[in-house]
């Protein structure tokens, strides 16, 4: 069953804590052997006690302290080391949930873009939350209850047929009719508390995109239809969540049924061995205390595994996530690499999302150290993979793409990106200072440093008139700020960088048109003597580029400069036709921008 797997799992969790884990473990067999100690001392003092009574004997309190000291002993033994147990466990259970939160936070952060852009960040988040903290709670109740409660049923209990096997027997056939039960009803709810655990997945989906479109929603007044909408999921879930709870529900009231005739059917039975010779009352009363002790461990593992089977979603959601692996990894020997010169070749390269319609299909093209390439075309032409496949987004399904002669798989991923500046159409801005906001370019970039990028970017005036200059906090993903200035904040950080491999993708589309004429200058003087590719919709900002390349279905149908597309009357020319140029401005020299 899925249940004792993801358990065990769990457990394997403790792995770089196992010494503690192990002597905690200890801790709880001797506790478990103490509790179980207690009963059979009492049924040898209800025995010295009554046979003192058949044979018309007083008893001496010299007779009996041995035993009552023994038995005070244990139960002084066993408090002192649940207490011990539970601090530690307390203390561990902690220290490995924020270490399990931090392997799956870092595991996150190298998954593909691939997998974040079909994946809801929402869902990623809770999924962290909630497995790390539901598998320490899982730790606590172990050390704490189920462990102990795993000693006393499955070896101690065993070891009561020396007591008196007719006794136990009986005992040990109400467990496992009781387990058997239990176990009927784990079946029956596993997969329904999978589904609950999808609506509770969407329902956190749903208000995290709420919440991240608030401006959306109360300017189209949809406050009323997202509540709406957000009740019909939590009604669904309820709706998936009270068989669960009813099916429970009957496990519960079937052992308190349990508990009721175990303890009636050991009377009875002590009972009847006691008249025939076969059992002493200390033995009735040690299996009574046993029974008592035993419904008692398995009303928490009931409890436990009603807990469980309700988390247990939300942890194989935890470790689904952990299990995926990147598609993008460094190979075998992969070596790290200096600062390059920038030499680009794309040799036959070819890519597919879902290895049957190629995104990308046999391109190839060859760019010198500090060559400026556009690439254009249509939407879904291939222009963004195409430059994904330059910094090891995705890698290629067929052929190779070399810098400086050296195939990209060769490097390791940090390398490479370390060599290349990627300035995205959409900012991506952190919800933290400006400051904090350039450093992701370049941690240990000086504050002069950081002043030439603002100024190059164009962005100094606007940063030093915000209320804290550079540690203005610009909120979740820039919105205290313009499009315009998020972008020049993220043109400023690629430059902080200072890559010999710069990449464009429609970086000036926020602009408006003023700001965009300030950043020519500035932005073709920051990217002399480096490679740049720049993929633009807006056929005017490229005109001075050393090359185009013009996508369609993801090949390369033309490639020239600018004044050569146009007078080959090509797919370009009509491009630049259809967008907004005449016959005129089709000859006339801009400057370029990106």
């Amino acid at each position: 069953m899925q249940f004792f797997k993801v358990y065990l799992r769990v457990l394997r969790q403790l792995g770089p804590e196992s010494s503690l884990a192990g002597i905690l473990v200890l801790a709880n067999i001797a506790l478990a052997a103490a509790q179980f100690a207690e009963p059979i001392l009492f049924g040898r003092i209800i025995d010295l006690l009554a046979n003192a009574q058949t044979q018309a004997r007083t008893l001496q309190w010299a007779d009996l302290v041995p035993l009552v000291g023994t038995w005070v002993g244990f139960g002084l033994f066993t408090i002192g080391a649940a207490v011990l147990v539970a601090l530690h466990a307390d203390r561990l259970s902690h220290r490995r949930r924020l270490a399990m939160m931090a392997e799956y936070f870092e595991h996150v952060l190298h998954l593909p873009l691939g997998f974040h852009t079909s994946t809801h960040s929402g869902r990623l988040l809770k999924t962290m939350i909630d497995g790390a903290g539901n598998m320490a709670s899982v730790w606590l109740n172990f050390f704490r209850e189920n462990c102990a409660s795993f000693v006393a049923l499955f070896i101690l209990l065993p070891l009561s047929l020396f007591v008196n096997w007719r006794l136990a027997c009986l005992l040990m056939v109400m467990v496992i009719i009781f387990g058997a039960m239990t176990a009927f009803v784990m079946r029956r709810t596993e997969g329904l508390q999978s589904e609950v655990e999808r609506y509770a997945t969407d329902l956190a989906e749903r208000a995290s995109d709420a919440l991240g479109n608030i401006a959306v929603i109360q300017s189209f007044t949809r406050v009323e239809a997202e509540s709406r909408a957000l009740r019909q999921v939590t009604t669904a879930l309820l709706n998936a969540q009270l068989p669960v709870l009813s099916w429970w529900a009957l496990a519960a009231v079937a052992t308190r049924a349990s508990a009721t005739l175990t303890l009636v059917s050991i009377f009875i039975l002590g009972t009847s061995l006691h008249l025939n010779g076969l059992a002493t009352i200390g033995e009735i009363v040690t299996f009574m205390n046993f029974a008592t002790m035993l419904i008692g461990r398995l009303e928490q593992v009931v409890g436990f595994i009603n807990w469980i089977m309700l988390i247990l979603p939300k942890l194989q959601d935890f470790f689904e996530v952990l299990d995926t692996r990147p598609t993008v990894e460094d190979r075998p020997g992969a070596k790290d690499v200096a600062r390059l010169t920038g030499r680009v070749a794309f040799e036959d390269v070819t890519f597919s999302y879902d290895g049957k319609r190629p995104a990308v299909n046999d391109v190839s093209f060859e760019v010198e150290p500090g060559q400026t390439i556009a690439l254009v075309g249509s939407t879904g032409s291939g222009k963004s993979t195409t430059l994904g496949l330059l910094h090891r987004v995705f890698d290629p399904t067929g052929g190779r793409i070399t810098i400086d002669g050296i195939d990209l798989r060769d490097m390791t991923l940090v390398s490479l990106r370390h060599n290349i500046g990627v300035v995205f159409q959409e900012p991506m801005l952190f919800a933290r200072s400006i400051e904090e906001n350039l450093r992701v370019g370049k941690a240990d970039a000086t504050m002069a440093e950081i002043d030439v990028a603002l100024e190059r970017a164009q962005a100094k005036e606007f940063v030093s008139n915000q209320s804290d200059g550079l540690q203005t906090v610009v909120g979740e993903r820039g919105r205290s700020l313009s499009g315009g200035e998020r972008q020049r904040i993220s043109i400023a950080r690629a430059l902080l960088k200072d890559p010999p491999i710069l990449i464009f993708d429609e970086a000036t589309s926020a602009l408006d048109a003023t700001t965009e004429r300030q950043l020519q200058a500035a932005i073709e003087a920051a990217t002399k003597g480096r490679t740049t590719f720049v993929i633009a919709h807006r056929l005017s900002t490229i005109r001075n580029a050393d090359r185009i390349l013009v996508f369609d279905r993801g090949a390369i149908v033309e490639s020239g400069s600018f004044d050569e597309l146009v007078a080959r009357n090509g797919r370009f020319a009509t491009l630049a036709r259809a967008q907004f140029m005449t016959a005129d401005t089709l000859t006339t020299k801009t400057p370029i921008a990106f």
